[in-house]
């Protein structure tokens, strides 16, 4: 059984190559005055296409206290997150961006405000997004969606960083989904969460475009929730129920009334609705049919290609 430590810090490697040896040595000063010795600092490289790795492997080499997983190739960022919180040792475990838009440095904050409120998570949460009125507006849209279909409330704005507790960490990574929604998984590992405003740097191009976003929406909603399949099934309901109502009224005018059937173009309308309906609601239904493939097939989350580390960081 490997020993625990007070400190681990985790991140991950994408075309990291411009920040990385920035943030291992500013990470190392944070750990330092949060614990002289027994901390670790886990980097892992997610199939990055740059020389992230090599850089890494170097300040590893030269700082035994930096432990480097090199997968095999790259999963996302999120399964490469779950990697390094299961590689992680410390009672204690800040996770965050390597890309310092996130900075090491708050991880002093986080951990007074965790003493303060006696919680077991502390995330941060940004003052006021980042990008064009365009991206906030989306951004926005984004997390009103997700939280009504999905019937979560993730915070708006979250971001990576977060200081955890072990209990907590371990209680995360009892979570075996193959489809992760990692903001889901965080809301539904329970425990005392509380947020910390922050302000994020802006030293990169945002990745969450708006076909990204629109992706992820419906990735985290049907990993998260069935509510769309029981949305389905009201719609057909109120469908069903209005076109009796319809079929009654018809009736009624043709043979009480004697009123002339007519209407064409309303009744194309409607078998264009109702046939684009059927297709939406078949679409919604084969992505929880390919969820369950997938989460059936048992498939790993990631896959270790090599772990460059001393046997003991201390």
């Amino acid at each position: 059984m490997s020993k625990s430590i007070e400190l681990s810090i985790v991140s991950t490697l994408y075309k990291s190559a411009s920040h990385v040896e920035e943030f291992c040595q500013r990470a190392t000063d944070t750990a330092k005055k949060f614990s002289a010795k027994s901390y670790e600092i886990i980097l892992v490289n997610d199939g990055s296409p740059d020389n992230s790795l090599s850089i890494a492997i170097q300040l590893a080499e030269k700082n035994s206290h930096i432990k480097v997983i090199d997968l095999s190739r790259n999963f996302g960022h999120h399964k490469a997150m779950m990697t390094g919180l299961a590689q992680s040792r410390g009672d204690k475990i800040f996770l965050l961006d390597s890309d310092l838009e996130e900075e090491p440095e708050w991880l002093s904050e986080f951990s007074e405000k965790m003493s303060q409120e006696d919680c077991d998570v502390v995330y941060g949460v940004q003052e006021s997004r980042k990008g064009s009125w365009f991206e906030n507006l989306s951004g926005s849209i984004f997390y009103y969606l997700i939280n009504k279909l999905s019937g979560f409330d993730i915070p708006k704005n979250w971001v990576t960083a977060r200081l955890m507790s072990r209990r907590y960490v371990n209680a995360l990574l009892l979570h075996r989904e193959r489809e992760i929604s990692i903001g889901g998984l965080y809301l539904l590992t329970g425990f005392d969460q509380c947020a910390f405003a922050i302000k994020k740097h802006d030293t990169s191009t945002t990745t969450y475009t708006l076909s990204h976003k629109i992706a992820v929406l419906v990735d985290s909603v049907t990993s998260l929730s069935n509510k769309p399949l029981i949305v389905i099934f009201y719609i057909g309901v109120m469908i069903v129920f209005l076109s009796g109502v319809n079929i009654v009224y018809l009736l009624f005018s043709r043979f009480l009334l004697d009123a002339p059937i007519s209407g064409w173009a309303s009744v194309m309308a409607s078998i264009w609705f109702l046939g684009g309906l059927i297709v939406l609601f078949i679409g919604i239904i084969g992505i929880y049919l390919s969820k369950v493939f997938l989460e059936t097939k048992q498939r790993p989350n990631s896959i270790v290609r090599q772990v460059y580390a001393e046997s003991d960081n201390g």
